[in-house]
């Protein structure tokens, strides 16, 4: 007669980031597990972003500036620097800035200054980019979401999720910063 090995909890059988940041009991390390999935999912979608910006024609773009781009895009309206970083919950105004610098002279945005602020639009060629950009998006991305059967709804309550929990994050990172 063998002994059969006790099953494994989910914490033992969990994919954490690190597990030397993953409590060895109680709560906490569902943390590491989410982080890890941040982690991948993160990396995932630059390269998503990055691949998709190629198809429309322009290579020389990082995930940041595809980001800012589509930002300045959204909704038609006029943003500031301040505007972008802030929405995007980029603390380093330099590399929102650097984006921007690197759209204009790519001559998808362009600004226009008004007193001491200078707000940026999407010049017509950034437009259809990002219109082109949402082509690539529907065959690729959403067509094979929707084929797949993945629940849409669900996916906005991980979304929802998702920044509730930058707010822990933020909130952990100021206390850190004051240690």
């Amino acid at each position: 007669m063998t002994d059969t090995p006790a099953p494994k909890s989910t914490q033992d059988t969990a994919i954490v980031s690190s597990a030397h940041l993953a409590p060895v009991t109680g709560d906490g390390w569902q943390l590491s597990e989410l982080e890890y999935a941040m982690t991948m999912t993160f990396h995932a979608f630059q390269r998503w972003m990055t691949h998709c910006m190629k198809a429309v024609g322009y290579n020389d773009f990082n995930p940041l500036d595809i980001l800012v781009l589509h930002h300045i895009n959204h909704r038609a309206k006029e943003k500031r620097l301040s505007d972008v970083a802030f929405v995007l919950n980029i603390e380093d105004t330099h590399t929102v800035n650097y984006a921007i610098k690197k759209l204009v002279k790519a001559e998808l945005i362009e600004g226009r200054k008004i007193g001491k602020e200078i707000f940026y639009s999407t010049t017509q060629t950034g437009q259809d980019v990002c219109i082109e950009y949402g082509k690539i998006r529907q065959a690729c991305l959403l067509d094979a979401a929707s084929a797949n059967g993945r629940d849409f709804d669900e996916i906005s309550h991980i979304a929802r999720a998702l920044r509730n929990i930058s707010g822990l994050y933020d909130q952990a990172s100021r206390s850190a910063a004051s240690l």
